[in-house]
C-alpha cells in the first residue's frame, strides 16, 4: 500500500483566495491545540524560536492538530538546515523563518527546505511526513514540494529594500510582517501605530502580492477587517497565554472585588 501527503488545509484556502485564521500556542500540553483546533482555527502556531519545546512535545501538538484536520506552523529557531526540517519531517505543514534579512538569505532558506528541482533539503522519507517510508519516493518529494509551505517572517527594516527581490524567489509561500520586533528595531518598542510600522504593514502585503506571495501578520479581532482589505489572507488572532493569563487575572479581580464588599458589608471575613 502506497501513502500520500495530507494537503494543507492553509494552502487549500490560501490558494482559493480565502482567509486564513490561525492562533499561537507557547504551552506545552498538546490538549491546548486540541482545544484549538477543536474550537475552529485553520492553523496553530507553534513555536521554538521562543520556546524551548523538546522535539516529543512538537510531535504530540502536531499529532492533536492533524487529529482535527487542521494544519500546524513551526516557528523555527535561526539554524542549521536540521533545526528548519525536522518540523516538516514530523508532519507539521510548514515552518517560518523568522528575521530573515535578504534575498542570500531567502535563497539559503529555500535551498535547506525544499527538494529537488527547487533545492536540496537533505532527504530521510523515514519518518512522519513520508509515511513511515510507506509513501511513493518521487511523489513523496513532489507533496513536500507543494503540499507544505515555507514563511519567511519580515520583521526588522534592512530587508524592505530588497523585498522586491526577495518577493521573486521561488521556492516559499508567504511573506509574514512580525511588528512586535520590527519596532524594536526602528527604536520605538511596542508602539504599533507608529508610522514606519504602519508604512512597513503596507509595503509587505503590496510586495507579496505584486510578485504572488501570500502576505500574514499578527493583529486582533479590532484589526482583523482592515488588515484583509489590506490584503492579508493569514492572520494570527491570539494565543493560549495571552487567554489564560486574562482569565486568571479577571478571576482574581472578582475575588477582592467580592472580598472588599463582603469586607464593608461585615460578611466575608476569610
Amino acid at each position: 500500500m502506497t501513502l500520500s501527503m495530507k494537503p494543507s488545509l492553509v494552502l487549500q484556502k490560501l490558494r482559493a483566495g480565502q482567509h486564513v485564521v490561525c492562533f499561537k500556542s507557547n504551552l506545552a500540553d498538546a490538549r491546548v491545540v486540541e482545544i484549538a483546533a477543536l474550537s475552529g482555527f485553520d492553523c496553530i502556531w507553534l513555536d521554538q524560536e521562543h520556546i524551548g519545546q523538546d522535539w516529543s512535545i512538537l510531535a504530540a501538538q502536531i499529532w492533536a492538530a492533524q487529529a482535527q484536520n487542521k494544519d500546524t506552523l513551526v516557528r523555527v529557531p535561526r539554524g542549521s538546515y536540521s533545526d528548519y526540517v525536522k518540523p516538516l519531517e514530523l508532519n507539521a505543514s510548514g515552518i517560518m523563518v523568522p528575521h530573515v534579512m535578504g534575498p542570500e538569505d531567502a535563497r539559503n532558506v529555500v535551498r535547506m527546505t525544499r527538494f529537488h528541482p527547487v533545492g536540496i533539503r537533505a532527504i530521510d522519507g523515514g519518518n512522519a511526513d513520508g509515511a513511515y517510508t510507506a509513501a511513493d519516493f518521487k511523489q513523496y518529494l513532489q507533496d513536500a514540494n507543494r503540499q507544505r509551505f515555507v514563511i519567511l517572517q519580515i520583521e526588522d527594516p534592512e530587508p524592505l529594500e530588497q523585498l522586491e527581490e526577495i518577493a521573486q524567489i521561488d521556492g516559499f509561500d508567504m511573506l509574514f510582517f512580525g511588528p512586535g520586533d520590527f519596532s524594536q528595531a526602528i527604536g520605538a518598542p511596542g508602539e504599533m501605530d507608529h508610522p514606519k510600522i504602519k508604512a512597513a504593514r503596507h509595503r509587505v502585503v503590496e510586495v507579496a502580492r505584486k510578485f504572488g506571495k501570500f502576505a500574514g501578520t499578527t493583529g486582533s479581532l479590532e484589526t482583523l477587517e482592515d488588515y484583509q482589505k489590506m490584503g492579508y489572507q493569514f492572520l494570527s488572532l491570539g494565543a493560549d497565554v495571552v487567554g489564560l493569563s486574562r482569565y486568571c487575572a479577571e478571576l482574581m479581580a472578582g475575588f477582592y472585588q467580592r472580598k472588599q464588599d463582603g469586607a464593608a458589608s461585615g460578611y466575608y471575613n476569610a
